[in-house]
């Protein structure tokens, strides 16, 4: 029998052993320790130069203030948020590119971690304890952290899979009633439905799906209702795979690896979904750097992979995480998961997008409407699938195949779905380039 009290410390004692220039490692999305998270800021006047490395945080804790940041600590994300974005102006905070299956071992050989800490549910009888709601590069970051802390709370849900930590791979605990952090659902317009239904166009019956979360990936899920034994291999749990499964469309049964389970990397949704997944054993978490390989995603016959971006050229880049130079978000799993679907027998890979974008003039007012299908991308753009990568691209006005095509084809190809009030300006553009005369 493990000795449970053994290992229990107060928030006060976890953040005494954060000393200057500390790397603290936190759980993405919803595994991020909300006790020990809005708690940090007190530290600020004690320690300097704390880096937090993140993903896709959810937890509005005030060290993410500029004043706190400024103050103490560095911000490094491998998925930028809104909350990280409004500290943009301290210049300490910065994004790791990365392919999420490789995030935790490059972040390791780059730096080591003194703290790993992530939200856990209650410790099973042997003293093993899982992580909330992922593997994503918890373990792997904990592996060589010189601290690994789990803030074990009864509200956290219990999910089965590779995402645990034996007794003796844990320092210590800390006890906590927090709820996992959540993503509002997002309500899908028209030109989401228009892509959506054109997507679900390309799955079939018996597919294995990756998608993610948004207006585009919830309206996939809506029309994705009419098809028959789908699988599930993809990096993110979401609340429209929930509904899918619900409804009896996934079913895993025809897929070739993991045969009648759900795999991801982790979650993040709403509350009905976490306790959705609680003790669900058709459900399995796997590690990032296993669920996310190429190769593994591969394995498994027909896979589509369904991600969305910010813009994509003329020749096919997309760049999907950043405007320019800013960065709104991160690269995640899509290259992963794109590549991991074209070398899958029958995979395809699928990018949508709308085909235009409203922008409001700040001092008049004016909306103007912009092509996101463009000549060339934004200075400073970051490609996150490059045009060696790209299949299937699709907008409110159709799709197209891009596999194996000539920068002529897909020019023309591109310029076939953008909106036809920028058509002919593509087309100018295209020949001014010397794509074709």
């Amino acid at each position: 029998m493990f000795d449970y009290r053994s290992k229990v410390i107060t928030v006060q004692q976890a953040l005494d052993l954060v000393q200057d220039g500390d790397l603290i490692t936190v759980g993405l999305g919803a595994n991020e320790p909300p006790t020990f998270l809005s708690h940090l800021h007190e530290i600020a006047d004690r320690v300097h130069d704390v880096t937090i490395s993140d993903c896709l945080p959810t937890v509005p804790g005030e060290y993410l203030s500029p004043e706190y940041i400024a103050k103490a600590f560095r911000i490094e994300s491998w998925f930028s948020t809104p909350l990280m974005r409004r500290a943009n102006s301290t210049g300490r905070v910065s994004y790791i590119p990365n392919n999420l299956h490789f995030a935790g071992f490059k972040r390791n050989f780059h730096r080591k971690s003194a703290i790993m800490i992530s939200l856990a549910s209650t410790p099973e009888g042997t003293g093993r304890t899982r992580f909330a709601l992922g593997n994503t590069y918890e373990e792997m970051i904990g592996s060589a952290a010189k601290y690994r802390i789990l803030e074990v709370s009864p509200n956290a849900p219990f999910c089965y899979g590779q995402n645990y930590l034996d007794w003796d791979q844990i320092d210590y605990i800390i006890e906590s009633d927090a709820y996992p952090g959540t993503i509002p659902g997002v309500t899908p317009n028209d030109k989401d439905m228009a892509i959506g239904h054109a997507i679900a166009d390309l799955v079939n019956d018996g597919d294995c799906v990756q998608v993610g979360i948004g207006g585009i990936p919830n309206a996939v899920c809506a029309f994705l209702h009419e098809k028959k034994d789908l699988g599930i291999h993809t990096e993110m749990m979401t609340t429209g795979i929930m509904d899918l499964i619900k409804a009896g469309v996934v079913t895993n049964a025809r897929k070739q690896v993991d045969q009648g389970l759900t795999v991801f990397a982790f979650a993040c949704g709403s509350q009905e979904m976490y306790e959705f997944m609680h003790e669900n054993k058709a459900l399995f978490t796997g590690r990032g750097e296993v669920v996310n390989d190429p190769y593994v995603i591969a394995r498994n016959d027909n896979q589509v992979s369904i991600n969305t971006t910010v813009e994509v050229d003329l020749t096919g880049q997309c760049a999907s995480e950043s405007i320019g130079t800013l960065q709104i978000s991160g690269s995640g799993g899509q290259a992963d998961t794109a590549i991991g679907a074209q070398n899958s027998k029958n995979g395809r890979s699928i990018i949508a997008l709308y085909s235009t974008v409203e922008k409001t003039d700040k001092a008049t007012g004016q909306v103007t409407s912009a092509s996101k299908i463009v000549p060339t991308l934004k200075p400073g753009a970051g490609v996150t699938l490059s045009r060696n990568d790209v299949d299937i691209v699709v907008t409110e006005y159709g799709w197209v195949s891009l596999r194996g095509t000539t920068v002529q084809e897909r020019a023309k190809l591109l310029i076939s779905i953008a909106h036809p009030q920028f058509r002919d300006e593509l087309d100018a553009k295209a020949r001014e380039f010397g794509y074709y005369l």
